[in-house]
């Protein structure tokens, strides 16, 4: 059995699903997909599903009744891969803006002591394509608001290109976990920067996506902005329930 797992959200990503999980078992090392679709309307788990014959044992569908965010479809997948047995459990987007040769490099940071492996837009500048400039600015600056407002020495705290060992999972309450949206990738890196793990930074170049649309939208930049004091705030006042 494969160490590593690739959880991949879906919802109506039929023109890349076939090609991202197709791409990923053509890397050396074997890792394993578990695709968690919500229900989408464009067949994308079907698509999945007919994958299934050709990928045996290496391929996984779980699909959820409606669409519930991005952080939900995470958890989903995180309790599966505990139960399951993996060691390695990765985050990545359908639609090729992470590439899937980069895994290997966040599971060999892992290799080497990190708890945590963030595949980093800025680590090194700003290593983004075919975003307009006022999205990388948008990008960039909640990335310095978030550094400030929790302490995080993580130049890229919303990437959602990450590996995680398994034992930081099983430390963190996943259903405390309150974010749906992007802000939950700054939850979970806070939560994980709480418990003292290791966060180590891959330098990467995020390609925005070609084909499908973006699920950004205004309310999930709201909750990424005052959610984070939020976040703080109870992270302070209300340790034990945090």
């Amino acid at each position: 059995m494969a160490d590593g797992l690739v959880i991949i959200p879906t919802f109506n990503e039929i023109e890349n699903i076939e090609a991202i999980v197709k791409t990923v078992f053509d890397l050396k090392k074997d890792f394993h997909v578990l695709v968690v679709d919500d229900n989408s309307p464009d067949g994308t788990s079907d698509c999945v599903k007919t994958l299934q014959k050709d990928f045996p044992e290496r391929l996984f569908l779980e699909v959820r009744k409606e669409k519930s965010g991005l952080g939900t479809a995470y958890i989903h997948g995180f309790k599966w891969a505990l139960k399951n047995g993996y060691e390695y459990i990765f985050e990545m987007d359908a639609d090729f803006s992470h590439r899937p040769a980069d895994l290997s490099r966040l599971h060999r940071a892992c290799l080497n002591g990190a708890d945590v492996a963030v595949g980093s837009r800025y680590k090194k500048g700003v290593n983004v394509v075919n975003w307009p400039l006022a999205r990388i600015l948008l990008s960039y600056g909640a990335s310095f608001y978030v550094k400030l407002i929790t302490g995080m020495k993580v130049h890229d705290p919303t990437a959602g290109f990450v590996c995680y060992k398994r034992r930081v999972l099983e430390t963190i309450n996943l259903d405390k976990v309150r974010f749906i949206g992007y802000a939950f990738q700054i939850e979970m890196k806070y939560r994980t920067y709480l418990k003292k793990f290791k966060i180590e930074e891959v330098s990467i170049i995020f390609t925005d996506r070609v084909n499908g649309k973006s699920k950004m939208n205004s309310a999930i930049i709201r909750e990424a902005i005052f959610g984070v004091i939020a976040m703080k705030f109870r992270s302070i006042f209300f340790k034990k329930s945090f």
